[in-house]
């Protein structure tokens, strides 16, 4: 589907004014409880522990589960991830638990400050690629056996390609720039401020899902300008998948991404004396996906080429 963008902040350092058309989409959330634990591994005492990894060559997976190629007139790249954020973590026994009620082992810290409840972005964490996101004792854990695991997005980092066949200011740019994304994906964010890459934003107030900042340089005869934008997707939907939507759906306006265990199922019993470690495979197979208006495969967003996706594209939780 297509996703229109409202701009809401540009700034560009003269002579250069680049029209930038982006778009963002995402899903929101909801309210949860949240169980203690650590944000590291703790000597002496087992711990179950998260880690992502960003698999541009996993498969491809469409809301419910199954193999997806970019539709006919679409084009998509693999984004680079510099970092990821998520909101929440939930063990799942059966296919048929319902979202909620199986072991919630994190949600992240939340503040009113912006008027209404919303994800507190400064508090956040934050981990890149082989990187560990999460670590809670075994014994704060429910003992049994979970077959899947639920994990709810809410902050994106990575970097993407756009290309320039355009004239600016009566010069002639005709060439591929690289760019990074910031995208705020949770169901509400408190944001004091934030840096996309090399510029930070300000933004000092609560943001739904759907709010973007991007950053670019433009280079010419040896000089280099800085360009920053920020918007939001008002109408926006991604990629959310969801491999139990028959027996255990996720409500409209969550971002709650679903797998099962591999090999098999997470057991715990609450006597483990060894850290048991769970590598979280996120498929960014042409997740940053685009409708290819001028047909190269290239994204150029001054030729209205907007972004109709931008979400995860599969998960695979992998016990070490």
């Amino acid at each position: 589907m297509q996703v229109s963008a409202v701009s809401k902040q540009t700034t560009i350092m003269k002579p250069l004014q680049l029209p930038l058309v982006f778009a963002c989409a995402t899903i929101g959330f909801f309210s949860c409880k949240k169980d203690s634990g650590t944000s590291a591994t703790n000597a002496g005492t087992a711990n179950l522990v998260f880690k992502f990894k960003f698999d541009s060559t996993q498969a491809r997976l469409n809301n419910i589960g199954q193999v997806s190629g970019l539709p006919s007139g679409h084009a998509g790249q693999n984004p680079v991830f510099n970092k990821m954020s998520a909101h929440y973590i939930e063990l799942a026994p059966t296919a048929f638990t319902a979202l909620g009620t199986g072991d919630i082992l994190y949600r992240a810290d939340e503040t009113a400050a912006g008027g209404s409840n919303a994800i507190d972005f400064v508090k956040s964490s934050f981990a890149g690629n082989n990187e560990v996101f999460y670590s809670i004792p075994v014994k704060n854990i429910t003992p049994g056996e979970y077959e899947w695991l639920r994990l709810s997005l809410a902050y994106q980092n990575y970097d993407i390609k756009f290309y320039i066949d355009t004239v600016i200011n009566g010069i002639t740019f005709k060439q591929e720039y690289p760019g990074t994304v910031a995208s705020f994906i949770g169901f509400n964010t408190y944001i004091k401020g934030y840096k996309i890459k090399n510029q930070t934003l300000t933004v000092n107030g609560n943001e739904k899902q759907g709010y973007w900042g991007f950053e670019t340089t433009i280079s010419y005869a040896g000089v280099d300008y800085p360009l920053t934008s920020s918007g939001e997707s008002p109408e926006g939907a991604t990629t959310v998948v969801n491999p139990l939507f028959a027996s255990s759906p996720i409500p409209a306006g969550s971002c709650v991404v679903t797998a099962g265990f591999a090999p098999g199922k997470l057991k715990i019993t609450g006597k483990e004396t060894n850290d048991i470690v769970v590598e979280i495979s996120l498929s960014t197979n042409k997740s940053f996906e685009w409708i290819d208006v001028i047909n190269d495969g290239k994204w150029e967003p001054s030729k209205g080429e907007q972004v109709v996706d931008m979400g995860i594209r599969g998960m695979i939780p992998a016990i070490q």
